[in-house]
């Protein structure tokens, strides 16, 4: 037989050989064979296109030029390497090694401390910085530094590898590492720790949870440990248990700062918005003047509606801060915000800095690009401004892109996964075995589809509350596709499982909503991600309704390339990957159309701006609810909303910007192309 290699298998092997002559590079360095390693570590790069046998040529090579005394050619070659891994903490640590032995202190302490930004489990980092501080006599930093030094000295040797590895991006080294350290220290609460960190790490959020959780019962004494699980929480948008805890941890220690920030946190999240302003604007007040802080209390007002006083904050933050990338950014997710010359500027300038965090550029790109796009919209003639604007787009998606792992392989074949498990056979098996319950409405999209306007125009009826992006739905997956032995996990478990649990499933998902509603008959779950889900969603609560925002792909792709989301959706900063990714939803909205006839509205955007009335009165149809003239008002209804489109639902249906997209059409033709393809 022949042995023909397969992709993967020719892939694999490349990637063993490249780990064997990173290897042979490394002894060479280690026994002084310098001159060969340069020659071994050049070839590799000749030859090889993977980003991270590439990082770590230049790394090794930079390495070998420092200890040649070398200094210029290792900073040179630290800088390519960061052209290809911004966010590299080793390449940074290295650099302020060099300039350290240049005799340039502040561009020594500048490096070291961005090398502890990125992973402060950096001991030799930390180490490096103290006698730097201690000679330029600033106490504040020479406090963090000592501070962090025992903390990290006091960490056993397992736990600070790992915790190292972690902040380096190997995960699965630093579980393995953690996990043999808990086998010989079953209740060590740093282990417990460390590990759930490495679980979020790996998007095993409700495992994080769980761990913590148990952490907490071993040792109800650290309120280190309940506020991370508090921080779990809030991640997994349970407010009320986030609250919980974060009332514990203040009347355990009313004058922490951090803990009555995660008060107000928590506050926001079950909607006493205005509890939570109160708290921030204390904060100033007593004198914690952050960038931070502004940001948050800007955000409170923006979810509360004040776009003024929001405004306000945020210009207050980069006051504080002046090239706080998020500050901008946010001042331009207003979607209203006309920047000055003078910001704009600033913007420009902190895009140069070398001492700014790839975040903050990420931040200040992105708010550019919507600077840029604005003057174009404005008429402006001295250049073209929405070439400028797109320059600065495709700059910030790339940065981010950078700092991500998004497979749209992963993402196909979770799409094929659910077409497979979700048969008309298993429907019918389990027809009608969920809870009762009509009362929730869940409202499905891609983002920048429409789907905060429809939750909008649904919630100022007098029977629905508007919740927020519940994540109930993502985590009864999540804990459905936990491995059990040889079993097989969801969605290909649900035929096997008891029948009578969907009821539970969809009664707990009643129960555990509860505190995100207002006392309205029916209740609106806008977590757009939950379209993987909605077979799950029909089984669990068979007389929920489900609306699909749609449209129009090129507007939607561009409309979510253009905004830099909170966390998640991953998939939207290359045009390539948006394009992909919108056209595997369809393929599966299509096969929950097939199995779900006339449950599933789809709505399209287009539609609602063309004919406002008669979209909404055929969406109050589909969810049983009579005419109310307060929906055609829908801008009128002050209610919290926490979506970027918070400021444009406020508003009347505008034409606007169905077509903001042609302005960029002459840059556009990767997504056309992936749009157009074949491939999904």
């Amino acid at each position: 037989m022949s042995s023909i290699n397969t992709p993967q298998t020719e892939t694999q092997a490349n990637a063993n050989t490249s780990t064997q002559a990173l290897g042979a590079i490394q002894q060479n360095i280690q026994q002084g064979n310098f001159a060969q390693a340069e020659l071994d570590a050049k070839a590799l790069l000749a030859k090889s296109t993977d980003q991270e046998t590439r990082t770590m040529c230049w790394y090794l090579l930079a390495v070998g030029y420092r200890l040649q005394q070398s200094h210029e050619s290792a900073i040179e070659a630290l800088n390519t390497l960061l052209v290809i891994t911004p966010e590299h903490s080793r390449a940074f640590q290295e650099l302020g090694y060099n300039y350290r032995a240049l005799k340039q202190g502040k561009q020594a302490s500048i490096h070291f401390y961005k090398a502890t930004k990125i992973n402060p489990a950096l001991l030799s980092a930390w180490q490096a910085l103290l006698p730097i501080y201690q000679q330029a006599n600033q106490s504040s930093a020479t406090k963090l530094c000592q501070s962090q030094i025992k903390q990290l000295s006091a960490l056993p040797k397992p736990i600070l590898a790992a915790t190292d590895l972690l902040y380096d991006g190997k995960i699965t080294q630093a579980d393995i590492m953690c996990r043999q350290y808990l086998q010989k220290n079953k209740h060590s609460i740093t282990g417990l720790q460390l590990l759930a960190d490495i679980a979020l790490a790996l998007k095993a959020t409700s495992e994080a949870e769980f761990i913590l959780e148990t952490a907490v019962e071993l040792a109800p004494e650290k309120p280190e440990v309940k506020y991370q699980l508090f921080k779990i929480y809030s991640k997994l948008g349970k407010f009320a248990k986030a609250l919980a805890l974060a009332n514990t941890l203040t009347e355990q220690d009313p004058q922490n700062t951090f803990y009555q920030l995660a008060k107000a946190t928590a506050l926001v999240g079950v909607g006493d918005i205005s509890a939570a302003i109160t708290i921030y604007t204390d904060t100033v007040a007593n004198g914690h003047t952050q960038a931070n802080i502004y940001l948050l209390l800007g955000h409170a007002y923006k979810n509360q509606g004040d776009i003024k006083a929001s405004v306000t904050a945020y210009q207050q933050a980069y006051s504080a801060d002046p090239y706080c990338g998020d500050a901008y950014w946010s001042l331009a997710n207003t979607k209203t915000y006309a920047f000055t010359t003078t910001e704009i500027d600033t913007m420009l300038s902190g895009t140069q800095q070398q001492d700014i965090s790839v975040k903050d550029k990420i931040h200040l790109h992105f708010a550019l690009g919507k600077a840029y796009e604005d003057q174009g919209a404005n008429g402006s003639t001295s250049a073209n401004k929405y070439k400028d604007a797109f320059t600065h787009y495709a700059i910030g998606n790339k940065l981010q892109r950078s700092t991500l792992a998004y497979s749209h392989e992963s993402h196909r074949s979770f799409v094929k996964s659910q077409i497979n498990a979700f048969t008309p056979e298993l429907i019918r098996q389990l027809k009608d075995k969920g809870h009762s319950s009509a009362a929730p409405i869940f409202i499905v999209g891609l983002p920048r589809a429409g789907s905060t306007l429809l939750e909008q125009i649904l919630a100022s009826h007098s029977t629905v509350d508007g919740t927020m992006e519940l994540h109930e739905i993502m985590g009864l997956a999540a804990n459905l596709s936990k491995k059990q032995g040889n079993k097989p996990s969801y969605p290909f478990n649900l035929g096997s499982i008891n029948n009578d649990y969907f009821a539970r499933f969809g009664e707990k998902f009643i129960n555990d909503t509860q505190v995100y509603r207002q006392g309205g008959t029916y209740f609106i779950d806008k977590m757009p991600n939950n379209y993987m889900h909605i077979g799950l969603i029909k089984l669990i609560l068979p007389n929920a309704k489900i609306i699909d925002a749609r449209r129009d792909p090129m507007a939607c792709c561009f409309s979510g390339f253009k905004q830099l989301f909170g966390e998640g959706q991953e998939f939207s900063y290359s045009l390539t990957d948006i394009a992909l990714y919108y056209k595997n939803y369809v393929t599966l909205m299509d096969h929950w159309q097939q199995l779900f006839p006339g449950e599933i509205l789809l709505v399209n955007h287009e539609d609602i701006v063309a004919n406002t009335d008669t979209q909404i009165r055929r969406m109050l149809d589909f969810c049983g609810l009579e005419f109310e003239q307060a929906c055609i008002d829908f801008h009128k209804n002050k209610r919290a909303v926490k979506t970027p489109s918070a400021q444009q639902v406020r508003q009347p249906i505008y034409t606007s910007g169905l077509a903001q997209w042609k302005n960029f059409e002459p840059y556009l033709q990767e997504l056309k192309d992936a749009l157009n393809s074949d491939v999904a």
